[in-house]
């Protein structure tokens, strides 16, 4: 064990080898999983901000705010594929949050160890794999959860401007990403749990500590105050009320939903963590007697947001659970280090650290070989997978229809004006000049006469997605997608057949 404790000792060491496993295991077979709905309105929210700048708030149109597609507009320069681009965010969002990992474990138990297996709990996590993956906003979230929270704690630790100040700047950063950075600052009073009460210079030094928090708070609200420079920035607090039930409404039923959320998220948060993970995270709290207050300050950051979560949720997804996670891969991360040091011995630690970590590992290998038959959490497997909102198909859809255009020009009708379609295809085709996408909703029963005149004109397609029937019209099936291992939800490709009048 001398020698492992050295090893501790060795940072660097870890960060090469956590960095070389971390992007092999995030950038293998990225987009293979094909666009999702959320993925594709990002993305193409993404494109038009980059090439129009009177138009980099657009994500405030529908109410989210914009960092995560600022982002995007970045990373579409440097890559050829829209999907990689945007899902490389997350990738590069993921790696400093494992590296995040590693900083909180050692600034909140002044532990290397604790920190270099929390790090490894982090590469190895299915739940972190899963959206460090995708185009979503929530792997940010997570990073930003990670950092400020280890700034958090340094702030009640040493009292010092400049990590105010850096806290303020990360926290307004949030706030740019997601709404739900906001609670970061309300959980900031949480920490006083470690604030020295022994020292002299008591309540000097809890004054003190309130003015530096008024700073980083005063300074988070200076950046976000940018987004109001929007028209658009009203729309956010709507956009938030479909998710979340505003007080006003949420005392007309204040514990009508919280059982049936509890149970929902605490099933999506156990299937992507694994019981024994989730086991050894409240075990940290009886493996030893030291680091209380630590420990329960960690418990507070989870059991906190999820429990609000649960009383105010409205419209819920395991997504918005990911940086709730997070204090708890680091207490069982702790766990795993008091029962490691205690055993001593290098063949049971590896056993129990097996034990612990497998069900994590083969999820998380399911998700990289064959997401069609991964376990995934209940709300994730028909929205990425299986059901309307996944994308299988489009690329076969978008091969076919640079093919058709290179003949002459096309147009593309599909189900939906908002969405996976047209997005997707808008992704994809946006640079063709030779077709035309134009998206339907309310979806016509009927055949409009102006794509009748259209399809009279040139080579003219439907693409539906959320219809199984087949639309009273006179379409030919060109191809037909399975949405996962799900055979009664596919994309359809049709051509849109007129016969001209004689």
């Amino acid at each position: 064990m001398k020698h492992l404790g050295n090893v501790w000792k060795n940072p660097v060491f870890w960060l090469i080898v956590f960095t070389f496993a971390y992007f092999i295991l995030r950038l293998t077979r990225l987009t293979y999983l094909p666009i999702f709905t959320d993925e594709a309105i990002y993305i193409r929210w993404a494109q038009i901000g980059g090439n129009d700048a009177s138009w980099r708030f657009i994500s405030m149109t529908d109410g989210k705010q914009p960092l995560f597609t600022w982002l995007m507009m970045v990373s579409l320069r440097f890559f050829s594929d829209p999907l990689f681009a945007g899902r490389f965010v997350s990738v590069i969002a993921g790696y400093l949050s494992m590296i995040g990992m590693y900083f909180l474990g050692k600034t909140v138990f002044k532990s290397r160890a604790v920190g270099v297996v929390a790090s490894f709990m982090y590469l190895v996590s299915p739940f972190c794999l899963m959206y460090d993956r995708m185009a979503l906003y929530d792997s940010l979230v997570a990073t930003f959860s990670i950092w400020n929270l280890t700034l958090a704690v340094l702030l009640v630790r040493h009292l010092r401007l400049d990590i105010a100040l850096i806290f303020g700047l990360l926290l307004g950063a949030g706030m740019l990403n997601k709404t739900s950075a906001f609670l970061t600052l309300y959980m900031v009073p949480t920490t006083l749990v470690l604030f020295d009460w022994r020292k002299t210079h008591r309540t000097k030094r809890l004054f003190l500590w309130v003015g530096l928090v008024l700073v980083a708070a005063v300074l988070s609200q200076l950046i976000y105050s940018v987004l109001r420079l929007s028209p658009y920035f009203y729309i956010i607090s709507q956009k938030d009320a479909l998710f979340v039930y505003p007080f006003g409404e949420w005392v007309q039923h204040p514990f009508r939903f919280f059982y049936g959320n509890f149970h929902g998220i605490s099933d999506w948060l156990i299937t992507y963590l694994s019981w024994p993970v989730f086991i050894a995270s409240v075990l940290a709290i009886v493996v030893r007697c030291k680091n209380t207050w630590e420990k329960l300050l960690l418990l507070s950051w989870w059991i906190m947001p999820f429990t609000a979560l649960a009383l105010f949720g409205r419209v819920l997804y395991p997504r918005f659970v990911l940086f709730m996670a997070m204090p708890l891969l680091l207490l069982s991360a702790y766990t795993l280090v008091v029962v490691a040091r205690r055993i001593k011995h290098p063949v049971y630690c590896l056993i129990i650290a097996i034990l612990v970590l497998l069900p994590s590992m083969r999820l998380s290998y399911a998700i990289l070989t064959d997401i069609t038959h991964a376990r995934l959490a209940k709300g994730d497997i028909g929205q990425y997978v299986n059901d309307w909102p996944s994308g299988w198909g489009t690329n076969e859809a978008v091969d076919f229809f640079k093919q058709q255009a290179s003949k002459g020009p096309i147009t593309v009708y599909t189900e939906g004006t908002f969405g996976l379609f047209p997005y997707a295809l808008e992704v994809y085709l946006h640079t063709y000049p030779s077709i035309t996408i134009e998206g339907l909703w309310p979806f016509p029963d009927t055949l409009p006469e102006g794509i009748r005149e259209t399809a009279l004109r040139m080579p003219t397609y439907l693409v539906t997605y959320q219809t199984e029937k087949k639309p009273n019209w006179p379409l030919e099936l060109i191809a037909q997608y399975q949405k996962g291992g799900n055979p009664d939800r596919s994309m359809r490709l049709y051509q849109i057949s007129i016969t001209p009048k004689k």
